[in-house]
């Protein structure tokens, strides 16, 4: 198919990639603008846009798609279908009705739970025991149009959203190359108005960890907030971002550090039961194992975070 990819930030390379391999024609990929980033502050193009001019693709990025010339220029293209993963932008009933069978999306949930920004740290936030990404037909409002396809996983005890990030991009690259394949058979399914959940943006204010929930609640912001903005706590004044974690035994006054042997074992006690911390990051270092972590910050059974 003559295909228009629209998609900006590492979750959706692996999908221009596959459309790619896959035969399809990209006649264009719009993605968000180069933004300041770094030290020097000097624009940097955003993944989708690095990736595509590596393969040769043109690459547009307006700043939105609401006016008439923007409009004109993408219905100009004479695209099969879009294909919209992680764009950025709300896209107008005219840019939707533009190509010839219309806009699908890869949304990573099983919608219509999670609906919105931030689906996959909502569910590792949630603790949520499935997820999966669905291929959908785009409509005016946010994720409420009809399923053609849907894939399931399970979500690991101890996986953060970074790991399931990854894991989904790929299923969701493997998914839109199946719909494509298969789109003359495939039934829209509306969505239920039962089970609708909305995955609002990460505020970083939620990030901040308070060792008086139960342990359950504090493993599950450590992993669903990993690797970013990353869940944090402080110990004399030094914030530490919490990165990895499982839960653990053990009874304390709530922060309260357990363990802290040299093998590594870092527990903390929760406002029920504990959490061990497995990866940690000081400010202006690099992430750690607990391990490699408690050489250069040495903790003891008592201190509190």
């Amino acid at each position: 198919m003559r295909v228009i990819f629209m998609g900006t930030p590492d979750f959706s390379v692996p999908v221009l990639e596959a459309l790619v391999a896959a035969g399809h024609e990209v006649a264009a990929v719009y993605c968000q603008p180069p933004r300041p980033a770094g030290r020097g502050k000097k624009d940097r193009p955003t993944p989708v846009q690095a990736r595509a001019e590596e393969m040769g693709l043109e690459v547009r990025h307006p700043v939105s798609l609401k006016g008439a010339d923007e409009q004109a220029d993408f219905a100009a293209l004479g695209a099969d279908v879009a294909v919209v993963v992680a764009y950025g932008l709300i896209l107008p009933q005219a840019i939707l009705d533009a190509p010839k069978r219309g806009c699908l999306n890869i949304h990573a949930s099983l919608l219509p739970r999670w609906r919105g920004a931030a689906p996959i740290h909502r569910a590792i936030m949630a603790g949520d025991a499935r997820t999966g990404v669905c291929i959908m037909q785009m409509e005016a409002g946010l994720d409420t149009g009809p399923v053609l396809l849907r894939r399931e996983t399970e979500i690991g005890q101890t996986e953060t959203t970074g790991a399931l990030h990854d894991r989904l991009s790929r299923m969701g690259a493997e998914a839109i190359i199946e719909a494509l394949a298969r789109l003359d058979d495939l039934t829209p399914e509306p969505q239920p108005d039962e089970g609708v959940t909305y995955a609002a943006k990460i505020d970083k204010s939620e990030a901040r960890v308070d060792w008086s929930r139960p342990s359950r609640q504090v493993d599950r912001l450590i992993r669903g907030l990993s690797p970013f903005p990353g869940a944090w706590c402080e110990h004399r004044g030094e914030r530490i971002k919490l990165l990895a974690s499982e839960l653990a035994e053990g009874a304390g006054r709530p922060g309260e550090v357990l363990e802290a042997a040299g093998g590594g074992a870092l527990r903390v006690a929760c406002g029920e039961g504990a959490v061990r911390l497995l990866r940690l990051q000081r400010a202006g270092r690099g992430a750690q194992d607990a391990e490699t972590f408690l050489r250069g910050l040495p903790l003891a059974p008592g201190e509190m975070l």
